[in-house]
This record gives structure tokens, sequence and C-alpha cells, in this order.
């Protein structure tokens, strides 16, 4: 369980450091502006993914089990995080994730990290692509400058709502929304170690303020961006609180868990390394923990920010520390600029992000497996969409190891390859 950064820094030397310096920075600029888009698209203050990015995606890499594993706010939590903080405020969410993070520590210490590879590899898809589905849909309203003053969480009434509001389509949002789309997408393709998400996402906000058009901004929704990190504090705690946040504790505890262990994953196939996962999940809930402390998100290790920091050249967990300390010298120095990012050009950016995530180039091989693989797929991704997340993970695992059962055991998956995201 000893951290990977111990074993790194026997023989580091000034090669690896300017590496490493090199993808911390460019990683940063991909996370910076989805660390904002994913917090206000969880229904929570831009300000509190910045905090998730630098603390959390500090701790994992400094106590994490990868050598190259990057943390910190991710889409996948977005739904969960939306959920709790419309049913419990967002001290209940604080709550909720410093509970994770202690569950994370205590599996953590208990080696239970091996454990999250035996979990169906179509129960991951299927919520996988739900979780896209449902991204996509609550960046609608942003995307199109919809005038609608709150927008239902349930499926079929959201998208009710959305198409009632259809009249308040503002051409300046849209326009700006799928320019920035465009240019992610032609960035991407053109320097797909460049980070182009920044670029794009800056080039048509800034077009925004010179043009003055009237397109919503994170100023003028949520007002100017703090440049300091909170003091740490803990939030209400009693024993009610914490049998009534349990549920929602023990999700993001195995979402943390499994998302952290598959980019983990990943990162080992494109380096040919070993990560060590009993230290990983400690790492992550260390990390929850910490985060919750300074009122931010879960968080987890995400997978493109991953991949970039293995394309730019990261070579250890000095790349994901650079990283994080490159967002707070942003937050430090120039929050301001990042109060001028339009909100259409982020909902755009949550959009690509959701189509990547599910992986459509993969669709045609699930649709091509076991029967039972495609029913479980799909009973999930209904439920994730349809019901609710808890139900749709408990509901799919039930099911994939009962089916693994009957299969006599099948070894875990191990065909995961590195997501285009």
């Amino acid at each position: 369980m000893k951290p990977k950064i111990l074993t790194t820094l026997r023989d580091y030397d000034r090669d690896q450091f300017a590496s490493d310096l090199i993808a911390g920075v460019t990683v940063a600029m991909v996370a910076l502006p989805l660390s904002l888009a994913i917090a206000i698209a969880s229904g929570a203050g831009p300000e509190k993914g910045l905090v998730t990015a630098i603390v959390a995606g500090f701790l994992i890499s400094l106590l994490g089990g990868s050598r190259v594993q990057i943390g910190g706010p991710t889409g996948a939590f977005i739904v969960v995080v939306y959920s709790i903080i419309a049913d419990h405020g967002y001290d209940g969410l604080v709550l909720a994730t410093l509970m994770a993070g202690a569950i994370m520590v205590v599996a953590g210490y208990l080696r239970a990290g091996s454990l999250a590879a035996y979990v169906p590899e179509p129960v991951i898809n299927g919520f996988t692509i739900g979780i896209g589905i449902i991204i996509a849909t609550s960046q609608i309203k942003d995307l199109f400058g919809l005038s609608i003053a709150e927008v239902p969480a349930e499926f079929f009434a959201k998208i009710s709502t959305l198409w009632t509001a259809r009249d308040t389509l503002s051409f300046h949002a849209l326009t700006i929304g799928l320019v920035t789309m465009a240019l992610i997408v032609f960035l991407r393709r053109l320097a797909p170690r460049f980070p182009g998400l920044i670029v794009a996402v800056g080039l048509t906000s800034a077009a925004v303020a010179f043009a003055a058009l009237p397109v919503d901004t994170i100023f003028s929704r949520f007002g100017p961006l703090p440049g300091t990190l909170p003091l740490p504090s803990l939030p209400q705690i009693n024993l009610a609180r914490i049998t009534e946040l349990l549920p929602s504790a023990i999700v993001i505890a195995f979402l943390a868990s499994i998302e952290s262990l598959l980019s983990a994953m990943v990162a080992d196939r494109m380096i040919g390394g070993k990560h060590r996962p009993n230290a990983e999940i400690l790492a992550q809930g260390f990390a929850n923990i910490g985060s919750a402390l300074f009122a931010g998100l879960p968080a987890t290790g995400a997978i493109a920010r991953t991949a970039t920091n293995v394309r730019a050249g990261g070579k250890t967990p000095v790349a994901g520390i650079i990283h994080a300390l490159t967002i707070l010298l942003v937050m430090l120095l120039a929050a301001p600029l990042a109060g001028y990012l339009a909100m259409p050009a982020l909902a755009g950016l949550l959009i690509l992000t959701a189509w990547n995530m599910s992986e459509p180039q993969k669709w045609r091989g699930y649709m091509q497996g076991r029967v039972s693989d495609r029913v479980l797929l799909l009973l999930t991704l209904v439920l994730t969409v349809f019901a609710d997340l808890t139900i749709a993970i408990g509901v799919g695992v039930s099911v994939g190891l009962a089916l693994r059962l009957r299969r006599h055991g099948a070894e875990p998956g191990k065909d995961w390859t590195p997501p285009d995201r």
C-alpha cells in the first residue's frame, strides 16, 4: 500500500522533472474548464470544481498507487452530486463525501481494492452511457440559451420542460456553443497533445466579451470567483444525518473506487506499468476527506485527464502534483478571468465530454457480445436514466454477479482500452 511517488522518486532526475512539468501544466489547462463545468452541472458553485481539482488532485497524486493518475471532479459524479444537493443541500453533499472518503480508507486498509475488478463490465458500460445521456440533456438549456427558471431532475419532466421553452432559444448562445464544440474537435484532431479545451472555450468566451453578446457567463450567473482556497471546516455531523446520507456515501465510494481503478488500469496499458490498487483506494479516500474539509466535490481518478497526462509525457506522480499547483496558481492570480467563460461554451464542452465518455466506437462491439451482457448493459442504462443511479448500480451488480457465478466465475475483463475522451 506504499504510495507510488516513494518508488518513483528514488531515481528521479532533471529530465523526468521537465517531462512532468510540461505534462502537469498541459493537464491543468484541460482540467480547468472541465472542473468549472462539472461543478456547475452538478448544481454547485463553479469554485467548488477548482477546490476539488486542487485539493483532491494533489492528494491523489501524492498518495496514490499509480505513476500517472490524475484526479479531480469527473462527469460520472454529476448525477449523484446533483441529486444529493437537491435532496440534502450542499452541506449534506459535503458530509456524504466525507463519509465516502472514510469508507474508502477502511476499504483500502482491508485490501479490498482488487475486488473492484470483479464488477461486471456491462454494468460499468451501461451506467457510463446512461450518465452520458443525463449529462448531455442537462446541458441543453445552456447550449440553446433557453429561459427556464429550474430544470427538473426527472428525465421525462426535463425533456418536457425543455421542449416547452423552445421559443426562448438564443441564436447567440447556440452559435457560441456549436463553435466551441467544433473548435474542440478540430484542435483535438490537429494537435492531440495540445490543451485545445481551454483554447476553444477561451476563444469563444472572448468573442462574447468583446462583442458584448447577450450570453450568460460564469460571472453574470454566479458572481466573481474567489481568489483563494476556503479555510478547512467540518460539516454538521450527527447520527440522524449520517444514517440519512449513508446510501449516498456508499454510492460515492463505489463510483470513486471503480472509476479510479479503471483509470489506473487504462494508464497501466498506456505506459506498460502496474498500479497498486489498495494504495489507490486509500489515496481516493484521503482525497475525498480532504476535498470535503475544503467544501469541495467528490473526486476520483479521471480517465480523460490521466490519458492526457500520459500523452503529454507525464512520467511520475509529480506531474499530477504540478497539475494541482498550476490550477491553484490560476485561482490565486487569474480568478476574475475565469468569470468571463461563457455558459454555452462550457455546455458544449460537457456535451462532448458526455459523448466521449460513453465511447460510441464500442457500441457495435457491445451489441455483438453475449445476450446476457447486452441485457445487463441495457438494464443498467435504462435504470440509470429513468430510475436512479443507486438502483441501477445495485440491480446491475447483483444481476451481473449472479450471471458470472452461473458461468462458473470468469476472469475479470482484461480488454480495457484507453478511451478517446
